[in-house]
C-alpha cells in the first residue's frame, strides 16, 4: 500500500522527490549507514552533526532558511532503528541515479518520505550546499 501511495505521488509531482525514510520495518543491519554520501543515516539513539560527510562548519543558515551550529550534535531522531535526517538527504542526487539506501536494503524498509517533497533541483541546490565543488 505504501509502495502504492509513493508511486501515485511521483505521478502527480513529476519533477519532484522525496528524502527516505527508515520504516520500522528495518533489521537494524547497518548496510544502509555507510552508502550515504551525505552521512545523514545514524543508528538509532546516536547523536548527528549537520557537519558529519559534510562541508558545513560552525553557525549558518540551510536552504531552508533554518539557522544551524554544524557542529553543535543533534538529538536522535530514533531511539531504536536507523534513522535518515531529512535536511541531509538528498536522495543520492548529485552523486548517484538512486538512493542508495534504497538499493542495499535487504528488507526494503528505505522508502520516499511523503512529508519531505523536494523537486529535483532543491536536492541537487542541497548537494551542492554541503558538498561545494
Amino acid at each position: 500500500m505504501e509502495l502504492f501511495l509513493h508511486a501515485n505521488l511521483s505521478n502527480i509531482y513529476p519533477n519532484s522527490a522525496m528524502a527516505i525514510i527508515i520504516t520500522d520495518e528495518c533489521i537494524n543491519c547497518g548496510a544502509c549507514e555507510p552508502e550515504c554520501p551525505n552521512t545523514a543515516i545514524y543508528e538509532g539513539a546516536d547523536d548527528w552533526r549537520y557537519k558529519d560527510g559534510t562541508s558545513l562548519q560552525g553557525d549558518l543558515v540551510l536552504i531552508n532558511g533554518k539557522k544551524i551550529d554544524a557542529n553543535e550534535a543533534q538529538k536522535p531522531i530514533s531511539d531504536e532503528l536507523y534513522y535518515i535526517v531529512p535536511d541531509k538527504c538528498t536522495e543520492c542526487v548529485g552523486f548517484h541515479e538512486e538512493p542508495q539506501c534504497a538499493a542495499v536494503c535487504p528488507v526494503d524498509c528505505c522508502v520516499p518520505d511523503s512529508d519531505q517533497v523536494e523537486t529535483k533541483d532543491a536536492l541537487l541546490a542541497k548537494q551542492r550546499f554541503m558538498h561545494p565543488e
